[in-house]
């Protein structure tokens, strides 16, 4: 008899264990989503315009730079 207290115990252990990491499984994937939609958020709204002022085009290279000054 004293065997099967034992196992109850164990059993009752392990469950409790099981919901314990089950438990902080999903905060730690709620705590990802979270921090995902943020950097997601932050990213799309961070579009960065550079003034470069006025542009002129270089024939020689075939590209735009800004104007020289002078």
């Amino acid at each position: 008899m004293p065997q099967l207290v034992i196992l109850a115990l164990a059993a009752a252990g392990l469950y409790a264990g099981y919901r314990l990491l089950t438990h902080s499984v999903r905060e730690v994937v709620a705590e990802a989503r979270r921090a995902e939609d943020e950097l997601r958020a932050r990213m799309a709204g961070a579009a960065i315009e550079k003034d470069m002022g006025r542009l002129e085009y270089d024939p020689i290279s075939g590209v735009y730079r800004p104007a020289r000054r002078g």
